[in-house]
């Protein structure tokens, strides 16, 4: 038996880049919803202006969410002892979760652990689609485990919030854990 390429995927929002035309955002993001009422897939308009916005030119300066997102993943690839690694957003900027998945796949990934930066229940992105999309990419990987690292423990959601409360706070021992 050979043992498993282990690989982690983190999923952040994604944000719009200054500079891109606000129209592009609104003529999708009205594409994107009469498509939902209608449950049809992406017209061409709707996935060629997906791209285009995706795949914007971005810096630190035009896009700090993305820079941000990229600081944050990787602190976290330095803790994965070596795994396949990769980052995806769920809107305005690429990759997209099923390019990460493909991406790891062909450096020999057969476990994939998919994790998002969206810890509190209710979200439409960590909730709905980003299960959706691994439920679709499930039977074109048949031999790759794909997990969902979510929902999150709000228990230590909320201990890293009340670590963070503690930096800032003046009393910081007085507040109980």
């Amino acid at each position: 038996m050979h043992a498993s390429v282990r690989g982690v995927i983190l999923v952040g929002h994604g944000g719009i880049p200054k500079g891109c035309p606000q129209e592009f955002v609104t003529k999708l993001k009205r594409l994107e919803a009469q498509r939902r009422a209608a449950n049809v897939p992406p017209s061409p308009e709707e996935l060629e202006l997906d791209v285009k916005i995706r795949l914007w030119p971005r810096t630190a300066e035009t896009d700090p969410y993305q820079a941000g997102l990229e600081q944050v993943a990787a602190r976290l690839r330095a803790q994965l002892n070596g795994h396949l690694f990769a980052v995806a957003y769920n809107e305005f900027c690429a990759p997209t979760l099923e390019e990460s998945v493909g991406s790891l796949i062909k450096q020999g990934a057969t476990s994939i652990i998919v994790t998002t930066t969206m810890f509190t229940p209710g979200g439409s992105h960590s909730e709905i689609e980003i299960p959706e999309i691994l439920d679709h990419l499930r039977p074109q990987y048949p031999n790759v485990e794909l997990r969902y690292a979510w929902p999150f423990d709000l228990d230590l959601v909320a201990n890293t919030l009340a670590e963070q409360i503690r930096r800032f706070s003046p009393i910081a021992t007085n507040v109980s854990r």
